[in-house]
């Protein structure tokens, strides 16, 4: 069955349609904060691959402490970083009593602060947590054949039983890349998504 969507989203991808999928609040670890968070020798255990090539979700999970609240057993996502990062969304930074930018991945100079809890230790990030800038993941074909470049910004109208226009989607080329729309649970919501579900890219 997956082959099948596959294949035709791939066709879809060429018209401008692409799967939206909805990314939950998250952690991308350094070595050095795995280290002091599940102790010397720690490694990331794959549960299940993502649909980004090479990504996987991890069995481990930690606990985020903010000076409003806590989230625990929050996912994190392998494989590991050059610098730990935590992506949440709005409502989660309110609920934990944290400040975070909108933000690409990878963009944290001068982003939230956070405490992460693991079972061996403790590690206060002074940056590093963000609210995601909702993205498109995109192949060179896929962005060639639609005419776009990376970085590029364009408008996504989402097909959900709320239907909503996003105004300020990030375009994202990578040959790693396969095509997909991330949005986080703020967003999802607001648009009623649910299950499968395909936006539009609009001129």
């Amino acid at each position: 069955m997956d082959s099948v969507i596959d294949k035709v989203t791939d066709v879809l991808q060429r018209e401008g349609v692409i799967q939206v999928e909805v990314s939950a609040r998250h952690v991308h670890l350094c070595e050095s904060s795995l280290r002091i968070l599940f102790g010397e020798g720690a490694a990331l255990t794959p549960k299940r691959p993502l649909s980004q090539t090479g990504q996987y979700l991890a069995e481990e999970r930690v606990n985020l402490i903010g000076p409003g609240g806590r989230k625990d057993r929050v996912a994190i996502l392998g494989p590991l970083r050059g610098e730990t990062q935590v992506e949440l969304s709005r409502s989660d930074c309110i609920a934990m009593g944290v400040e975070a930018p909108v933000r690409q991945s990878g963009d944290t100079k001068g982003s939230g602060a956070v405490t992460i809890e693991g079972p061996k230790g403790r590690l206060a990030i002074k940056e590093g947590v963000i609210i995601a800038q909702n993205h498109i993941h995109m192949t060179p074909e896929t962005a060639q054949a639609l005419k776009l470049t990376d970085r590029q910004h364009v408008k996504v109208s989402v097909f959900s039983e709320r239907p909503l226009i996003y105004s300020d989607v990030l375009i994202r080329v990578h040959e790693s890349f396969r095509t997909r729309m991330h949005i986080d649970f703020d967003e999802a919501n607001a648009a009623m998504v649910s299950g499968f579900t395909l936006g539009k890219i609009i001129r």
